[in-house]
């Protein structure tokens, strides 16, 4: 999977991404990660200006449309120009801003089944919204609040998509057992010793009974969801209704 990213700092995104679990996959050609910076595609060659004045008055810059476009442009030219079948598609741009729809983890599993991502890191007051308009797919946020750039919350999202691409997780069965996966939080997990502190492992995880350990892990996920994550457990509730006993009658 290529994940490219339309940055005014390259460097804060590849030391973010090309280290640990990722770094290991880019090494193994799972994922490549291709920063870009906007500021390469500015027509002002003597400042490598890419941000100017909002119309209609207000504080701060805001930045310029041709830069950008030109930056997706050339992104998306080579992206064509590999794909072996001819066959020309738009890619998915995705706008990292606060205006967007929250991150989730199915959003991250609909993101891995592209083969390209292009991600739009946006500074100062925003972009002019002609070239939004023009190129972005996908308006993403990773949360109700407001960062200096949009180049951490690329980096959580990239994160977040490129472990679910196989082979990135030595154990690639985790990712189905993790938080979020089936609306539940993932449930309690513990290492030797068998006692810390004078705290016990659960004794039905020694007993290699692996179908009432599989049990136990079930209801320890919607327990820790009922309490902790209310909302998710609604919706784990409404997708798995707790089912009538025959043998009792129904008041």
């Amino acid at each position: 999977m290529n994940f490219h990213i339309m940055t005014l700092f390259p460097e804060m995104v590849e030391q973010g991404l090309t280290t640990s679990i990722l770094g290991r996959a880019v090494e193994n050609n799972l994922i490549t990660i291709d920063t870009v910076n906007i500021r390469d595609y500015t027509d002002d060659l003597k400042h490598r200006k890419v941000d100017d004045y909002t119309y209609g008055g207000g504080a701060g810059m805001l930045m310029q449309a041709q830069p950008i476009y030109d930056c997706w442009k050339a992104i998306e030219s080579k992206i064509q120009n590999k794909n072996a079948d001819g066959v020309s598609h738009k890619t998915r741009v995705i706008y990292v801003t606060p205006q967007g729809s929250v991150f989730q983890q199915n959003m991250a599993q609909e993101f891995a089944k592209e083969e390209d991502l292009i991600f739009l890191c946006g500074h100062y007051e925003g972009i002019d919204e002609r070239v939004l308009e023009t190129i972005v797919t996908d308006y993403v946020s990773i949360g109700d609040y407001i960062l200096t750039g949009g180049e951490l919350p690329a980096m959580v999202m990239i994160d977040a998509i490129a472990r679910l691409v196989p082979g990135v997780l030595n154990n690639d069965v985790s990712a189905e057992t993790e938080s979020f996966h089936d609306n539940l939080l993932e449930y309690p997990q513990y290492s030797r010793p068998e006692v810390w502190m004078e705290r016990k492992v659960p004794q039905i995880l020694l007993s290699g009974d692996h179908a009432k350990v599989d049990q136990w892990r079930l209801e320890q996920s919607i327990e820790r969801t009922r309490q902790r994550r209310p909302d998710l457990y609604e919706k784990w509730l409404a997708e798995h209704p707790p089912k009538l006993d025959k043998r009792k009658p129904v008041l």
